[in-house]
């Protein structure tokens, strides 16, 4: 194997990366994929015994973590890449990390690990023996795969990955509700992978070359028109994929289908996929294009944002209008790109952080109130806050990082991103941003009053107390409800000392917008047009 981490001297490169062998830290950039696939592969080989498969998947998820931090540590100094093999860039497999990727793999490996604590208390004996650890950890793979690869085609190789593990959870239960959510979920998502597809076809034959590095120095001189239609039908596809409007349906319709701790990690990592990959297609990988579609962009990151809070208030089902929380949050991220400015990529990119912790622990605590209520309709809950007011606690804080308000994480990049609309004169986006977290804010304080505030079901009991609640066992207290606590109190914490996340989101933007060091991490030198591309973008406005 060979890896880099610094643009050498073009000459001496394929010697030193040929005959020397790979440094022990470069090795982390494919630890995350490859410690899940280990871990999955013996949880598939242990599947009937129900002994001992929590615990290796929880030792396995925390090794992730272990490693997506010291790579995160790593790409401070600059992104890492490794190739496989003496295959050298650009047609060896390449796993290419910076701080984006990294960060992103880090948060999808803690949102992981809470799931799997959480599922302990819900978990039934066929369900493990079904392989639900072995998939939640192949999915992760997936996942983490598709944040580190430095391949465009192997992107496509880790989404299937991770899709073929999400139907599997998907339809696990074999209830009708699930069968029917799955149709739906898996009938879109093969759509827009066929379109990728078909995308991935046609940039092979314009620009020969598959290494995203690479494409990065060919499509700063390929023709322009082409490229907008490839990444036309990428905005396409991975809009499906993080369901954007005007193709999100599906996601509402799916989502609330299986138990509460595959829907949690369902809503915080699977769109986040698709929104990462517009991120780093549109603003690194084709620059050109992005500007080709900037109007498309400001149009459906604006309607997506008010489209999405509208929906949730039209909800009576929980879960089902937290599937439209989700979706708004996707209109932010969607709004950073429209932004286009080093500001506005920052907002976008540590929402998106942020939306992965903080969409996770929502369903979990709405896991959490179907528990106690025995309900799913929110008509039928009620008197909540009396029975358990740290829930209702818990619930209304993320509420307010739905919404982007204090004292969330979510607050800091919605604040970026008014700043960065305001910037460039986007005043559409500036408009949506704040009528979402309007809307945002109604729909949510509407299910709080609902489930907590009101005294019990509607009708002709809601002044009377709900005889139907009962408590936590201490199984869902110690698995269930105790993780779902640190998770929120972390995004609180973040919220309040936001600096380290500001400094990781500030880099992960200024690696996006000057791809260089990305592409010199690979030993590919970049083109110049590209570098000068990169360097305008940059200079345009300094990161915050």
């Amino acid at each position: 194997m060979a890896s880099q981490t610094q643009a050498p001297d073009p000459g001496a490169l394929p010697a030193a990366m040929i005959e020397h062998a790979t440094a022990m830290a470069d090795w982390v950039v494919i630890l995350p994929v490859v410690l899940c696939l280990i871990g999955g592969a013996l949880l598939l080989i242990m599947r009937k015994s129900r002994i001992g498969q929590a615990g290796l998947a929880i030792l396995v998820t925390i090794g992730v973590i272990a490693s997506d931090i010291a790579l995160l540590m790593r790409t401070l100094d600059g992104p890492v890449s490794m190739t496989m093999g003496k295959w050298l860039p650009p047609f060896g497999i390449a796993f290419t990390a910076d701080v984006l990727s990294a960060g992103f793999a880090l948060a999808a490996a803690v949102a992981t690990l809470v799931v799997l604590f959480y599922t302990q208390a819900e978990l039934q004996l066929r369900e493990v023996r079904h392989g639900f650890h072995a998939l939640v950890l192949l999915m992760l793979a997936g996942v983490s795969g598709a944040f580190l690869t430095g391949d465009i085609f192997n992107l496509y190789v880790w989404f299937e990955v991770m899709l073929i593990a999400s139907f599997g959870l998907m339809i696990m239960g074999g209830r009708k509700i699930q069968l029917d959510a799955a149709v739906k979920y898996g009938f879109l998502n093969f759509l827009a992978t066929t379109f990728f597809l078909v995308a991935l076809g046609y940039l092979y034959g314009l620009v020969g070359t598959l290494n995203m590095a690479d494409i990065v120095t060919a499509a700063a001189v390929a023709p322009k028109v082409p490229m907008a239609a490839i990444a036309s039908l990428m905005l396409l596809a991975f809009g499906m994929k993080a369901a954007a409007f005007p193709v999100n349906a599906w996601l509402p319709a799916s989502y609330h289908a299986p138990d509460p701790g595959v829907s949690a990690l369902f809503a915080g990592l699977l769109t986040k996929v698709g929104a990462y990959t517009l991120l780093r297609i549109l603003v690194a990988l084709m620059p050109g294009t992005r500007d080709w579609l900037g109007p498309v962009l400001v149009v459906v990151a604006t309607t997506t944002l008010i489209i999405a809070p509208l929906g949730a208030l039209a909800q009576t089902n929980l879960r089902r209008a937290l599937g439209f929380f989700v979706i708004g949050g996707i209109g932010a991220i969607l709004a950073g790109l429209a932004i286009g400015t080093p500001t506005g990529i920052q907002g976008g990119a540590i929402y998106a952080f942020n939306s992965m912790l903080v969409m996770t622990a929502f369903y979990l605590v709405a896991g959490l109130v179907e528990r106690v209520t025995g309900e799913m309709d929110t008509r039928q809950m009620g008197g909540l806050y009396a029975v358990n007011s740290p829930l209702s606690i818990a619930f209304l804080v993320l509420v307010f990082a739905a919404a982007g308000l204090p004292p969330s994480l979510a607050f800091w990049p919605k604040l970026l991103l008014v700043e960065g609309s305001v910037a460039s004169g986007q005043y559409w986006v500036l408009a949506a941003v704040l009528i979402n977290s309007i809307l945002t804010s109604i729909a949510g304080s509407r299910l709080w009053a609902h489930i907590f505030w009101r005294q019990g079901r509607a009708g002709t009991h809601s002044e009377q107390p709900n005889d139907r609640l009962r408590p936590l066992s201490p199984t869902y207290r110690g698995f269930a409800a105790v993780p779902t606590g640190a998770l929120v109190l972390a995004i609180v914490l973040l919220g309040l000392w936001p600096n380290p996340v500001f400094e990781a989101g500030r880099l992960a933007a200024t690696g996006l917008v000057d791809p260089v060091p990305y592409v010199a991490a690979t030993g590919l030198a970049p083109a110049n047009d590209a570098a000068q591309g990169g360097a305008a973008m940059a200079s345009e406005e300094t990161p915050r």
